[in-house]
């Protein structure tokens, strides 16, 4: 296909050779180009990535903000979409994305959010009732950029800049396996706690009553987890243990903190 849009797709990565050509795959029959942004895999992720036809460019992890930042400026086009190593545009949204180039309502918004809907290993589509949330991934680099947040990823709007949602979703496999989710979330409640304490920010004792059972309430309630029956419990379960550890973890700190006030 020569007839590619004037839009730039940049992907962060680490290790995800077994996942990394979903992504690219949704994108690179009209996508202007595709880059990755690799800090240090030690798997095929580079090989089947340039396979595939994507740019690889090595940069040294830094947090989630810095690594997108990074990726944003190795895009030739303003205009660029985002994806993770675990989403990929689904082919109504491509479809939707082509249609506004095509017709230039593209223009209409500086940045477009999309919905990002969880998808399982044992799926093969998103549920209806999928968890989702909105974020701005398809905008122009010249209204706005990512933030620098080590832990947040999010699009930061220039103030005045039209936002504007696509219909489309986006498909977001982010478990590979239980094992991958009960390390992931460890990981990430200690970056939050990190994070949190930088900002001077602490969570009330009360919470480490409190998280887990209205995290799981939440989580088997209003994310809808029930419906997928004891898969769904299991997540829910998982959801509220991880909520919880963030708080028994900047609890932690604040303990060691007092022990060893130098450090």
């Amino acid at each position: 296909m020569t007839n590619r849009l004037p839009l730039s797709v940049f992907i962060i990565a680490r290790n995800e050779a077994d996942r990394i050509s979903r992504p690219i795959e949704s994108v690179k029959d009209w996508a202007d180009e595709v880059i990755v942004i690799d800090s240090g895999s030690t798997d095929d992720t580079v090989t089947v990535a340039e396979r595939l036809g994507a740019r690889v460019v090595h940069h040294d992890w830094r947090g989630y903000g810095p690594q997108k930042r990074a990726g944003e400026d190795q895009c030739r086009n303003d205009w660029l979409l985002n994806l993770d190593a675990d989403e990929e545009v689904t082919p109504e949204l491509a479809a939707e994305i082509r249609a506004k180039f095509d017709d230039g309502s593209y223009l209409d918004a500086d940045g477009w959010r999309i919905m990002i809907r969880d998808m399982y290993a044992h799926e093969s589509a998103p549920a209806p009732w999928a968890y989702g949330y909105h974020q701005i991934r398809l905008y122009d680099r010249r209204k706005g950029r990512f933030s620098d947040s080590t832990v947040h990823d999010t699009v930061r709007p220039q103030e005045g800049a039209r936002i504007a949602s696509l219909s489309g979703i986006m498909a977001h496999r982010s478990i590979r396996s239980l094992d991958f989710q009960v390390d992931k979330y460890n990981r990430y409640s200690g970056m939050q706690v990190e994070d949190m304490r930088a900002r001077g920010r602490t969570l009330p004792r009360s919470r480490l009553l409190t998280e887990f059972p209205v995290s799981f309430l939440k989580a088997y309630f209003v994310r809808k987890y029930r419906k997928y029956g004891w898969w769904g419990l299991i997540l829910s379960l998982n959801y509220a243990h991880a909520r919880f550890l963030r708080v028994a973890k900047a609890y932690e700190a604040e303990l060691l903190e007092k022990r060893n006030p130098l450090e």
